[in-house]
């Protein structure tokens, strides 16, 4: 299967448990569901202006497109040896940076530091989620190049450290 195709894979399991952890966080503190990603899509592609109401599918559309999409790039950073939770740390600075580019620059969202602390410990938690879980997928779906070990790689057959004769 071809590293794009699998990134496709990666980037929609990281979207389901982000879209889990989301459901389950908003059950404590009863925040409202964001439409934040229908806002967006519509100034984007210039779509005409409706309620939140009338705008789940396209909410939807741009929550998961985004996040499948994206996946893509988790795939080539795996495949390139960007790997682990270092790979999964770098690229969910890639999800906020590109969700934050299309908020901002369509003038639907503001800088996140100017948001208040809570909103910001959800929003790096569900990155951090989406991140991660595309990235632990990823990493198991595809090769890295020769020399770095893979997450299929079992400890006891990587290459271990020369290690000082003893006197």
């Amino acid at each position: 299967m071809h590293t794009l195709v699998k990134g496709l894979i990666a980037g929609a399991a990281g979207v389901a448990a982000m879209t889990v952890a989301e459901k389950l966080e908003q059950q404590f503190t009863r925040r409202p569901n964001s439409y934040v990603p229908a806002h967006t899509a519509e100034r984007l592609f210039g779509l005409r202006h409706r309620p939140d109401e009338e705008r789940l599918w396209l909410n939807w559309a741009m929550h998961w497109g985004q996040g499948v999409l994206l996946g893509m790039a988790r795939a080539t950073m795996a495949q390139r040896g960007l790997r682990g939770p270092v790979g999964s740390f770098m690229y969910m600075n890639l999800r906020l940076l590109n969700d934050q580019s299309l908020e901002n620059s369509t003038g639907v969202g503001a800088p996140p530091w100017t948001w208040p602390v809570d909103e910001q410990v959800i929003d790096l938690l569900h990155k951090g989620i989406y991140a991660f879980v595309t990235g632990y997928v990823a990493d198991r779906l595809i090769q890295g190049p020769p020399g770095i070990p893979s997450a299929r790689t079992p400890w006891t057959a990587r290459p271990q450290p020369p290690t000082a004769p003893s006197d």
